[in-house]
């Protein structure tokens, strides 16, 4: 039985070379094809400067290295110093990295690179903000499929620097049976427990066998009386949508007494009030779309020195 782990975003070649790829659309939204016109016309050609990237309020830095890809692709002259690491908690004030080059190029780069740190420091701060409600605890949090479009790899990483976890990165990674499925297979008898028997039988058939063990199984229900049915089927995770805190003790309770392998993860209306409570019950996970979809940028700003 797999348990549950999914594939894990990291710093390594292939978000290189999204962001990559990626920087020439974000710096054309910017300049049109064309250039900075304002840089160009005020600012000497031969003017070089140094500007510091600082963050005004607290919180945790992410996406230096994506600051880094885009002030190349404006200008290799362009230097850049990291003054922090990913996942580092920087103080109100902190500088987090340097540029150093062309004063033009720097200002062309300056609003793209602010977006793009400003965007992921923001959602690492909110996962760290979760994550730091649940240090007695070994529940973890994760991440959901609620990203911006296109920012997905980008999303999952700041939650990774934040200390939380990436659940499934699309659907093709994972099967996750949801509410929405059980009600497409009512029509066909077809209830919550076949349906994780259907899909172990669809994997097997159609993968061969490593990726086959390597597929996560995952089920969703919002009824603590279908529980019993669907651990019998033995998913690899049992996502509780929506359930209170008495609901997910009994959850947990039926879960140690039918299958202990089986992962409980608790999803739905999870705030910074609730979720140590919610880690309480003894589930072994949270997953929450907020740090993606809700948190607010952290405030980053280019001073000059």
């Amino acid at each position: 039985m797999n348990q549950g782990l999914f594939q894990q975003s990291q710093w390594d070649q292939t978000l290189e070379a999204f962001v990559r790829q990626r920087a020439t659309d974000w710096l054309a939204e910017d300049l049109g094809f064309e250039c900075d016109w304002t840089s160009v016309g005020l600012v000497p050609a031969d003017s070089r400067s140094v500007a510091a990237v600082v963050v005004r309020s607290e919180g945790i830095v992410s996406g230096l290295d994506a600051g880094k890809i885009v002030a190349e692709v404006v200008d290799t002259f362009i230097t850049w110093e990291p003054c922090s690491r990913d996942g580092d908690r920087a103080a109100a004030g902190s500088v987090i990295a340097k540029m150093s080059g062309p004063t033009r190029s720097i200002l062309t780069a300056e609003r793209t690179i602010l977006n793009i740190l400003g965007r992921l420091c923001g959602v690492a701060t909110a996962t760290r903000l979760l994550v730091d409600c649940l240090q007695d605890s070994a529940c973890q949090i994760f991440d959901t499929r609620k990203t911006i479009p296109g920012w997905r790899l980008l999303d999952k990483y700041a939650v990774r620097s934040g200390g939380g976890w990436n659940h499934r990165m699309g659907l093709y990674d994972a099967i996750l049976i949801k509410d929405n499925h059980l009600l497409a297979l009512q029509q066909y008898g077809i209830g919550p427990a076949e349906a994780v028997c259907r899909a172990k039988s669809m994997v097997n058939r159609c993968f061969p066998v490593d990726r086959a063990e390597a597929m996560v199984i995952e089920i969703e229900i919002d009824r603590i009386d279908s529980l019993s049915a669907v651990l019998d089927a033995r998913p690899d995770i049992v996502l509780l949508d929506n359930m209170g805190v008495r609901e997910l003790e009994q959850a947990v309770g039926i879960r140690n007494r039918i299958d202990p392998s089986v992962v409980l993860e608790a999803s739905g209306g999870v705030t910074l009030e609730n979720v140590a409570s919610l880690a309480a019950t003894g589930i072994d996970r949270i997953s929450t779309g907020w740090p993606t979809h809700s948190s607010p940028w952290l405030d980053v700003a280019l001073d000059w020195l």
